[in-house]
């Protein structure tokens, strides 16, 4: 038999009332009462019954996450610590996947689904500002800004990512240092950002950007890395580093180094982005910039969680910290202050 409030208020000899106060985390509660409730709720095996908590909140306890892509490591490995950070809200997380289409990003956007969840924490690819003024949902966005001042945001700092990325190659003596992963659709916000800090870098160590040496890719998976990199080195434009845009174009630029019987990092050095736990236990491991991907989720769910109990609260921009992971594809050796391998 489910328990009700009623039952814990008799067991512990307080009120219906004092019993809610303690389980929703209401402070001003004498610390003797609330441990006669905790005491009462353990022995009665007490669960609220959450779908009723928010049916009187006008709410239905479901949030959604809208992601480009889940085979892509990195929002997978976001999408587990939204989750985990909405458990502390008892909300449920709806995963959608948009694949950067515009049309589903649009549908996204303007909360084709408003009437199923609570609020949005949303990752877009292809949409503009305009694209979001239609939504009634509670937003908060991902990435790169798509709409100044119209919802919540959460980002790296990607110029000063890749300009710390380029800089490590750059201080380890490497002068002909590549990128890949270079966009050029209106759209492409992060790898716009990505190339600005690489090419920060590079002036600030008195080295001229070649051309030559920034191989694009239109998606960022590891066959375009793979792609890029054999592009590269067809045109005999030979880098002895490379900045890679995410970490699967990394994995995927190394196969194709390994298969044209070139050494990682000996006769090129390989820096990516997101450190996704496959780069990890690459061979050799893969020097990152790492955000702080729980921070990010943490602060996106508590935005949103802000945004909902407020009464339209201005939009908020935070950025999140990072910092680059020196491994073996650039450094020989591992880093040591974190762990490699099991």
């Amino acid at each position: 038999m489910r328990h009700r409030l009623k039952d814990v208020a008799e067991l512990a000899g307080v009120s219906v009332k004092t019993v809610s106060n303690v389980v929703n985390g209401y402070i001003h509660v004498r610390p003797d009462t609330r441990a006669r409730v905790l005491e009462a709720i353990a022995a009665l095996d007490y669960r609220p019954n959450i779908s009723a908590r928010n049916l009187r909140r006008g709410r239905t306890g479901i949030i959604a996450l809208a992601v480009p892509e889940l085979d892509i490591p990195y929002f997978a490995e976001l999408a587990k610590h939204v989750v985990s950070a909405a458990a502390r809200h008892d909300w449920t997380v709806l995963i959608d996947q948009t694949n950067g289409d515009p049309e589903q990003e649009r549908l996204v956007a303007a909360g084709i689904r408003d009437h199923m969840i609570d609020g949005l924490i949303f990752s877009p690819l292809a949409l503009a500002g305009a694209d979001l003024d239609a939504g009634a949902t509670p937003l908060v966005l991902l990435g790169e800004r798509v709409a100044h001042g119209q919802a919540d945001h959460v980002a790296i700092d990607n110029v000063a990512a890749a300009r710390d990325a380029t800089g490590h190659l750059v201080g380890l003596g490497r002068r002909r240092i590549a990128a890949i992963g270079a966009q050029h659709t209106a759209e492409a916000a992060t790898a716009r950002l990505r190339l600005a800090g690489y090419s920060e870098a590079l002036r600030a160590a008195g080295l001229a950007r070649d051309e030559a040496l920034i191989a694009p890719a239109l998606a960022w998976h590891r066959a375009d890395g793979a792609e890029a990199m054999r592009a590269l080195l067809a045109t005999g434009a030979r880098p002895d580093a490379v900045v890679c845009f995410n970490d699967t174009l990394a994995l995927g630029a190394m196969r194709a180094l390994h298969d044209a019987g070139l050494r990682v990092p000996d006769d090129v050095a390989v820096a990516g982005f997101d450190d996704i736990e496959d780069g990890r236990f690459s061979m050799p491991t893969l020097t990152t910039v790492a955000p702080d991907k729980a921070d990010l989720a943490r602060i996106a769910v508590d935005l949103l969680a802000a945004r909902l109990t407020a009464t339209d609260p201005p939009p908020r921009e935070q950025t999140v910290p990072h910092r680059l992971i020196p491994r073996e594809s650039t450094t020989l050796s591992p880093h040591r202050d974190e762990p490699v391998g099991p």
